[in-house]
């Protein structure tokens, strides 16, 4: 039988093949409650929209679009503390029923470290059951209506159409011009996921109480024992992300009321806050501005939340010195201001890419192939929106000669001549390092390790501080912007943007 569900809540004993439910009627009936509990928070009708979410939350359709979202995601083989994960179709409708609110308890988290960008320090990570993932998931999909209505307009990360790229256009709107301010405090939360106070969020976030008190008291598995909860919300959680946001919208509003708009006379504050999750900037006209009342400001706005400023990376710079933001580097050369991956996450890239090509010394070159080009296409394309011209054909130079030494070390009785022969002429452009082999059915097939260059630099387009993904009147803007991301080549859908 196909799964053609008339009702949102349709009934559990249904038999159906998950392979053939219609994803698309599904996606659109959890978006119709979605933009009808986006209306009733922009109304301020929040005892609607409570209603909506709970509708919502036991809509049949929005379990199985919870079920879909957390078994094809990276982690959909990753187990909790359980070791139960979801596979089968078969497994996969069991999963709806037992996605029910009364008598609900979800298990401990299951915890893992992962190394930070300082190599001596490692991040927690906590993995939930997949029960409690596609739980979250469900009601994710009642709080991100909320979430997205009620957010700050200058807050890019983890929310519906935005991304890094967003945050490093805002930064160059709000910093390129003559009259653009020239003080910025770069501030950075300390343990922000960790320390958000638990009771704060239960009074403050629109959702299933219950619901959300359970998952904040769940606990973590490390070693065979359990650990109480007493703060935060885990990292690793889908929900967590959205819930951290959520805590924080209102840091661009307190920012602005520390400092009036107008200082001595007719001289602005020029106070702006661009934020990614937990990571943010905030602009204005001096130093003593940012350190007398705005720091502050943000000081009490966090301890609010149980959170505070991390002092060991929260510095206020000229934007003449320059300061490092999501990866990339910003500042004003003689009154210009320029945007270039950060020097850091350079030799970042570059000493991975030279292990990796140590790691995988005996290798075929089509495997060397397969582990570089990931690598490096993922590197430029997150970089490709800024000035990075330069810092690819650096790039491009240093894997160059990494290989060289790759090729000498295998074949140590061969001359240079016959190397180049081998990898370099065979490309589609000339010192590309390519080679030909054979698929299964005997055809030939070409493969070359891809140039950061012939990536090329693409301006990115800003989203607009106020669109709303849930908001109808801008649905056809956030398709064009979906079709503009997928074909970015074709300059002239630009203009449409401007």
């Amino acid at each position: 039988m196909t799964a053609t569900v008339r009702s949102a809540d349709a009934p559990f004993g249904m038999q159906l093949n998950w392979k053939s439910i219609n994803w698309k009627e599904v996606r659109d009936a959890v978006r119709r409650l979605q933009v009808r509990i986006a209306k009733a928070v922009k109304e301020k009708k929040f005892r609607k929209a409570r209603s909506l979410q709970w509708i919502l939350t036991h809509s049949y359709y929005a379990k199985l679009w919870a079920i879909k979202r957390v078994t094809s995601n990276k982690g959909k083989r990753t187990p909790g503390v359980d070791g139960v994960v979801w596979t089968t179709s078969r497994q996969k409708l069991d999963a709806v029923k037992l996605l029910k609110r009364r008598g609900y308890r979800p298990l401990p988290l299951r915890r893992v470290y992962i190394p930070k960008k300082d190599k001596n320090k490692k991040r927690p990570l906590n993995i939930p059951t997949m029960n409690d993932r596609a739980c979250q998931a469900l009601y994710k999909l009642a709080l991100e209506p909320v979430a997205e209505t009620l957010a700050d307009p200058n807050s890019y990360g983890f929310r519906v159409g935005r991304r890094c790229a967003d945050t490093i256009g805002q930064c160059f709107n709000t910093l390129a011009k003559g009259y653009s301010p020239i003080w910025i405090l770069e501030a950075d939360i300390r343990s922000c996921f960790d320390e958000i106070s638990h009771s704060w969020m239960l009074d403050n976030i629109l959702m299933d109480k219950e619901v959300l008190r359970k998952w904040l008291k769940a606990g973590y598995m490390e070693e065979g024992s359990i650990y109480p909860t007493k703060a935060g919300t885990p990292q690793g959680g889908i929900a967590s992300p959205t819930l951290a946001n959520m805590a924080l919208d209102g840091l661009e509003t307190a920012a602005k009321k520390a400092a009036p708009a107008r200082i001595d006379g007719d001289k602005r504050s020029k106070i702006n806050v661009i934020r990614y999750a937990d990571d943010f900037v905030i602009t204005g006209d001096s130093k003593e501005l940012l350190e007398t009342k705005v720091k502050p400001a943000v000081e009490a706005f966090l301890h609010e939340r149980g959170l505070s400023l991390s002092e060991a990376k929260t510095h206020i710079v000229r934007i003449d010195e320059g300061f490092d933001f999501l990866g990339q580097n910003v500042r004003k050369y003689n009154g210009k201001l320029m945007i270039k991956p950060a020097r850091k996450g350079v030799k970042a890239f570059l000493r991975d890419i030279r292990k990796t090509i140590r790691k995988h010394l005996g290798l075929s070159t089509v495997s060397m192939i397969g582990q570089l080009n990931p690598k490096i296409r993922g590197w430029a394309n997150y970089h490709r929106h800024v000035v990075s011209g330069k810092i690819f054909s650096y790039i491009d130079t240093c894997i160059y000669n990494s290989l060289w030494q790759w090729m000498k070390r295998r074949h140590r009785n061969k001359s240079k001549t016959w190397m180049k022969k081998k990898y370099w002429l065979n490309g589609s452009k000339p010192w590309m390092l390519s080679t030909r082999v054979k698929d299964k059915r005997g055809y030939p097939r070409h493969y070359e390790v891809i140039r950061a260059c012939h990536i090329g630099i693409v301006r990115h387009i800003k989203i607009r501080g106020n669109a709303n993904p849930f908001d109808p009147k801008y649905f056809e803007y956030f398709r064009k912007r979906r079709f503009l991301k997928t074909y970015g080549h074709r300059a002239r859908l630009a203009e449409s943007f401007v």
